[in-house]
């Protein structure tokens, strides 16, 4: 787990879907708080082979965090906040 939570816990909890599995995040949360703070937590692959990415300026800058969401296409993750049922995918992530 790349994030733990030390303060807010008391939020009402939100399911979303990662990769086809149901996770649980934090209403509130951005999406990319919400899929590192899953056990084994990574953003995506890299396209270049060299590992797994975990975001990068998390200010919506640098368009390392891409991620699709069913139904809404590619988004960023740092700036996406999450949502009730929302279907995540880290795969490979198309323009």
């Amino acid at each position: 787990m790349r994030l733990q939570r030390l303060a807010e816990t008391d939020r009402t909890a939100v399911s979303f879907m990662l990769d086809g599995a149901p996770v649980a995040a934090l209403e509130g949360d951005s999406l990319l708080t919400a899929i590192l703070a899953q056990d084994g937590g990574y953003l995506r692959a890299s396209e270049f082979g060299d590992g797994l990415r975990a975001g990068f300026c998390l200010m919506g800058a640098c368009q390392d965090c891409w991620v699709n969401v069913e139904g809404g296409g590619r988004v960023r993750a740092c700036t996406t906040p999450i949502e009730e049922g929302m279907r995540v995918s880290r795969g490979m992530v198309q323009p």
